[in-house]
């Protein structure tokens, strides 16, 4: 699975009750979180925000908890993706794909519009945490 950065946010920071088990299920190793150097880049970039008031060791502790359970994977060479509307969101596309992903796991409603393209939908399921919790996790 891939999460993107605002349901990070909604784990790390918000500790959004709604969404823990998917926390629970990548911190007990049930599903395993893939990311690469770019979306590690931006999650620890937007953990900065004044927005936010995290401290500098609050940061740094969160991204280190999520890349240590999270596997990192190289760059990977994919078939034509079609392009999300918002061009900051792509990289996540390409990491699910081309971490053969299962699921893409987004608050994004650029990327939840490509969960029906053709070059993908038979291959990973765009869902959003909710959409995730209701196929996966729940019985």
């Amino acid at each position: 699975m891939v999460l993107d950065t605002n349901v990070l946010l909604s784990l790390w920071v918000f500790a959004d009750s709604r969404y823990l088990p998917i926390r629970a299920a990548v911190e007990s190793g049930s599903w395993i979180a893939l990311t690469d150097a770019g979306c590690l880049a931006e999650f620890e970039r937007v953990l900065g925000y004044p927005e936010f008031k995290l401290e500098v060791q609050t940061q740094q502790r969160i991204l280190a908890e999520y890349s240590g359970m999270a596997q990192a994977i190289g760059q990977v060479a994919w078939m034509r993706l079609p392009q999300c509307s918002d061009q900051d969101d792509q990289k996540f596309l390409e990491l699910a794909c081309g971490g053969a992903a299962q699921f893409l796991v987004t608050s994004d409603k650029a990327l939840l519009k490509l969960a029906r393209h053709k070059a993908i939908k038979d291959k990973l399921r765009i869902l959003s945490p909710q959409g995730f919790l209701e196929v996966c996790l729940q019985h």
